[in-house]
């Protein structure tokens, strides 16, 4: 589904559907269900793998290059071997750190597994069709929400019900949105495997690194 499918879904159930009296614009409604694509990568981003490599007598390397960057959930170092040898990392801003013993050698690869933000536009969608109807729900809670606040101590056809309306119905589908992200939630994710992720904290150390 792209994104002008998702915009007529969600007019659809916003029953605003006539063209010549939008409630809601074409930019609004797509700024809304970008909204609730940006808050699904963070809870469930996508998955992707890149390619890095080392620097000759440095364990650093740079994850600038990788875009919309939500987490990194493993180092693959070295590779091509098997079974795949995971190591510990630590991350700071845009630079990962290798918490191996030797210091690699140049041009060595580093595969790195993360997760980033999902991508919804008018050609590319890497939103999981099963998780379709949850960004239609969300962005129409949104849009409900921003029209009820809007709609304010202002004079509507059909009176001040039409405002409380759609205030709740608006929280209502935020809150089915909501709980339909935590039950998609990486962190509610059975995995199979042992990856490496960030460093373990020093002792007194907080950190929210873990898988």
């Amino acid at each position: 589904m792209d994104l002008s499918q998702m915009r007529a879904r969600v007019r659809q159930d916003l029953h605003d559907e006539v063209s010549s009296s939008y409630r809601w614009t074409d930019a609004e409604l797509d700024r809304h269900i970008q909204h609730a694509v940006r808050e699904l990568g963070l809870a469930a981003p996508q998955e992707a793998k890149a390619t890095l490599s080392t620097t000759a007598g440095s364990r650093d390397l740079s994850i600038s290059s990788l875009a919309d960057v939500v987490l990194v959930e493993a180092v693959e170092y070295p590779v091509g071997k098997y079974p795949p040898v995971y190591v510990p990392f630590s991350l700071w801003g845009s630079t990962l750190s290798l918490l191996v013993e030797d210091v690699p050698n140049g041009g060595e690869s580093v595969y790195v597994f993360y997760g980033k933000l999902h991508t919804l536009n008018t050609t590319t969608s890497t939103v999981p069709s099963p998780l379709e109807d949850l960004v239609a729900i969300g962005a129409e809670g949104y849009a409900a929400l921003e029209w009820a606040s809007f709609a304010t101590n202002r004079v509507n056809v059909g009176g001040t019900e039409v405002r409380r309306y759609y205030q709740a119905w608006g929280q209502e589908r935020l809150d089915s949105f909501l709980k339909g992200m935590a039950s998609h939630s990486r962190r509610n994710r059975v995995r199979a495997r042992h990856l490496y992720a960030a460093a373990q904290p020093r002792p007194g150390q907080s950190t929210d690194w873990g898988p």
